[in-house]
């Protein structure tokens, strides 16, 4: 994934600019994603791989999109295809939404506790963490009973154990050292 990664980030850092200028973010997301969906179906793969040029795996690949790319998105689909990049279109969606997200001022945030939260319980949390992170926050809330009390919560790189497994272990930690 690393590689695809390097090869796709030019493409979804053009793509994103130029959906800032024109103000069309959010149906660039979707036509991304959409496309990027059809780059990881086998079917469309096996059919592209099978085509000698670029030119026709570019005119298949905006017939299988039909409607659903614009005319920038059929140039972004003929230029990768040029460049032999259509494998990395999951790639360029996906980091697309993570460079909408940041424009946005949006966080995914993992929680993970012992038991269902409340719908006041989630409401709190949200704003806690929208002040903490300055960001608008979607929760994605998760059950695990090993958890056994307090909560796990995961935001990029920040971990937050909150956890009574983790305070146990944090303290077994500290009773051996």
């Amino acid at each position: 994934m690393s590689e695809l990664a390097t090869i796709a980030r030019p493409y979804a850092k053009a793509a994103f600019e130029l959906a800032v200028e024109k103000g069309t973010v959010e149906s660039w997301n979707d036509m991304l994603f959409f496309a990027g969906q059809v780059a990881s179906n086998e079917q469309a793969a096996a059919a592209l791989a099978g085509l000698p040029t670029a030119t026709e795996k570019a005119g298949l690949f905006i017939k299988i999109c039909a409607e659903q790319l614009n005319e920038q998105g059929q140039n972004l689909v003929k230029v990768m295809a040029e460049n032999g990049r259509l494998v990395a279109l999951p790639a360029v969606a996906e980091l697309f939404a993570e460079l909408k997200a940041d424009y946005d001022k949006e966080t995914d945030v993992d929680v993970v506790s012992a038991t269902p939260l409340s719908a006041e319980q989630q409401a709190t949390l949200v704003a806690a963490l929208e002040k903490r992170f300055a960001r608008k926050v979607k929760l994605n809330c998760s059950e695990d009973a090993t958890v056994v009390g307090g909560l796990i919560i995961k935001a990029g790189d920040t971990v937050i154990d909150g956890s009574v497994r983790g305070k146990l272990a944090r303290l077994a930690t500290s009773l051996q050292s």
